[in-house]
């Protein structure tokens, strides 16, 4: 009998499905039946991707506290809002994890750990959040805090890091590749043929029209993410690979410029990513740049592009592994 695995992401931006949405092709490759939750603005890249997945009550820390005039005001509203908000996702979660009966459930949400406990779901963790990339001390409390209850419950916590190893990674993760959305075989692929300079704004981003402005005025071709009338696709991957560069400031966006091989400027807007920057700046294919001036300069100096394997095909062979040692596990494909 095949192995059943439930796979869930967090609720922030579109970039935390994708990833899982990743993880769960990589395992339905391996012969596993997949079910899928999470729900928030990646929802609307299920229907493209060929998933049909349970979407539980949303919750948005970062928004509530980065959003809020103060810390304590951030604070207040984490307490008023995220928290009751976090009590209905486990709630959520819990029994839709009862429902499924699944032989695991491999994770990026924090939720989805406490529902695991709450139901005895086998866990696997999938975050490149660590304690490190934060300066500010609330949000490095919670995140030491969040990472070591992932670490004490998980099975196996994969860490997909762009950059090397560090004196700040979490200790106990299992290092894998970064991990990116490959399009399915048969899907169509509406994006310029020719995308020139492909920005990403996410969630969180600022500055991103005066860059798309600036670098159309340097005479760049530009594709913005979301701007575009051919609307949600399945995959990134395609049109990156095609880009001259790619300018983004999330880090689901960062491993798929690197899996694609394209060079990527970094353009950090929150505390999180900032962290990110400062840990890609040695890493060849990456340049960090805080203004529309220095993204345009970065765009006409890009240098040697970025080169890394997807660690899906990593990831889903070590799930499969541990569930089910005598089954036969599929050759990764190209697409992986």
């Amino acid at each position: 009998m095949s192995p059943q695995v439930a796979v869930t992401h967090y609720p922030e931006g579109a970039g935390h499905a994708t990833r899982m949405m990743a993880v769960a092709r990589g395992l339905q490759r391996r012969g596993v039946e997949v079910a899928l939750a999470g729900g928030g603005p990646g929802s609307r890249l299920y229907g493209v991707n060929g998933f049909d997945a349970y979407e539980p009550p949303a919750v948005d820390y970062i928004g509530d506290y980065q959003d809020a005039t103060t810390p304590v005001a951030g604070l207040a509203r984490v307490l008023t809002g995220s928290l009751p908000d976090s009590a209905a996702r486990v709630r959520g979660l819990a029994g839709w994890l009862d429902e499924q009966a699944p032989d695991a459930v491999v994770t990026d949400d924090m939720f989805t750990v406490a529902a695991a406990a709450a139901t005895h779901t086998p866990l696997y963790v999938l975050s490149h959040n660590a304690a490190a990339l934060y300066r500010d001390p609330i949000i490095r409390a919670a995140t030491v805090g969040i990472n070591l209850g992932q670490r004490v419950a998980a099975r196996r916590f994969f860490y997909p890091a762009v950059w090397p190893p560090a004196d700040g990674d979490p200790p106990g993760v299992a290092r894998v590749p970064p991990v990116a959305l490959p399009a399915p075989a048969d899907a169509p692929d509406p994006a310029p043929a020719a995308p020139g300079v492909v920005v990403v704004p996410s969630t969180y981003s600022t500055q991103f029209d005066a860059i798309t402005d600036r670098l159309r005025a340097d005479g760049h071709a530009v594709t913005v993410i979301g701007d575009h009338e051919w609307g949600p696709v399945p995959s990134l991957l395609p049109v990156l690979r095609r880009a001259e560069a790619v300018v983004c400031s999330g880090y689901s966006t960062v491993m798929e410029a690197a899996v694609a091989g394209t060079p990527c400027i970094v353009a950090p807007a929150t505390n999180e990513q900032r962290g990110i920057a400062s840990r890609l700046e040695p890493v060849a294919g990456f340049t960090v740049a805080e203004t529309p001036a220095s993204v345009t300069r970065a765009v006409d100096e890009v240098g040697t592009p970025p080169s890394f394997a997807n660690g899906v095909a990593a990831i889903a062979e070590r799930v499969v592994d541990d569930l089910a040692p005598t089954a036969t596990v599929a050759t990764p494909t190209v697409a992986d």
